[in-house]
């Protein structure tokens, strides 16, 4: 069985933090690099940050080093993404998936970063 959940977003301010979770399925997240998306309807779907399975090999969008961390428990099948200094247009909904994506892959429910200015 397929699981995505995010959780953690939430309302701040310009230059405040949030700390984004997603637990996910076994079948989903093990020996995969994992990402975290962010994507709003009308808006494309931009790669934020990645991580490989050992976690030895992180990427980030440039517009969000040095302010976002990733991080993943492959134990707990869970990962994490710490966004400090949230500006304005880190305002989306945030979504966790595998680093590689197909056509069909599933996709969670998401959960809304609000950065107010």
């Amino acid at each position: 069985q397929v699981q995505l959940v995010e959780s953690g977003g939430g309302l701040v301010q310009a230059g405040g933090a949030l700390r984004l979770s997603c637990a996910a399925s076994r079948s989903i997240f093990s020996g995969y690099s994992m990402a975290w998306y962010r994507h709003a309807p009308g808006k494309q779907r931009e790669l934020v940050a990645s991580i490989s399975f050992g976690s030895t090999v992180r990427n980030y969008v440039d517009s969000v080093k040095g302010r976002f961390t990733i991080s993943r428990d492959n134990a707990k099948n869970t990962m994490s993404l710490q966004m400090n200094s949230l500006k304005a247009e880190d305002t989306d909904d945030y979504y966790c998936n595998r680093l590689s994506l197909r056509r069909e892959s599933y996709w969670g429910q998401g959960t809304q970063v609000t950065v107010s200015s």
